[in-house]
């Protein structure tokens, strides 16, 4: 049983259960992927399984480190790798396996990682919901952060400051979302909820580790 797998979002929609019930799903092409390398504790002092999502890439796309270490374990056209971390009941994974996206049912809970959306430079309003000054004629005083600091001790801006800076375009994971249903045929995985990243961006789908 593979701890993971790689795929790519492709959006939101909704379904409805056999109540009536309406529940909104993010749809993820999940796989398929193949095992590029098998770390073990003799080896790399750690146990590890490493993934690599199959799909159509150029060869001009990869440099000549990565595509010897594809060609090593006989996989082609895989750019998006990532590391699992294994236990003890996921031993069986070695170079050159498949991990497909049947290795997931209705009901289980699993962990999305992704990169957000990336919103250029920020204001702090925007950033980190400040709440502004008053919005009436004379104010002069909006959008602005306010003090950031005192004169006379510490006479310094405190490390780790809120301010107006990059925004997005960072890794997020998204906790126990729920698997309401896997298409085994076009390898499509619909999660409860929304996850982060644009349409078309790579995801990290993890067994829930809470």
């Amino acid at each position: 049983m593979s701890p993971g797998i790689l795929g790519k979002k492709i959006g939101m929609t909704q379904i409805f259960r056999p109540d009536g019930q309406v529940v909104p799903v993010t749809l993820l092409k999940a796989g398929p992927c193949m095992v590029v390398q098998r770390k073990t504790p003799a080896t790399d002092g750690y146990d590890a399984v490493q993934l690599g999502l199959l799909e159509f890439v150029k060869p001009a796309r990869l440099n000549k480190p990565s595509t010897g270490h594809l060609k090593k374990a006989g996989v082609e056209g895989a750019k998006f790798i990532r590391e699992f971390k294994l236990n003890g009941g996921n031993g069986d994974l070695k170079a050159g396996d498949k991990v497909l996206v049947d290795q997931f049912k209705p009901k289980d809970m699993v962990d999305v990682v992704g990169i957000s959306k990336g919103r250029g430079f920020a204001g702090v309003v925007k950033r980190h919901h400040f709440r502004g000054g008053e919005g009436s004629h004379g104010s002069m005083f909006h959008r602005a952060p306010g003090s950031i600091g005192a004169s006379s001790f510490p006479s310094r801006v405190v490390p780790g400051m809120r301010m107006g800076g990059h925004m997005g375009h960072a890794q997020v994971t998204v906790r126990n979302l729920e698997v309401i249903d896997v298409d085994t045929e076009d390898n499509v995985l619909a999660v409860k909820g929304a996850v982060p990243g644009p349409n078309g961006g790579y995801v990290v789908v993890r067994r829930a580790k809470r």
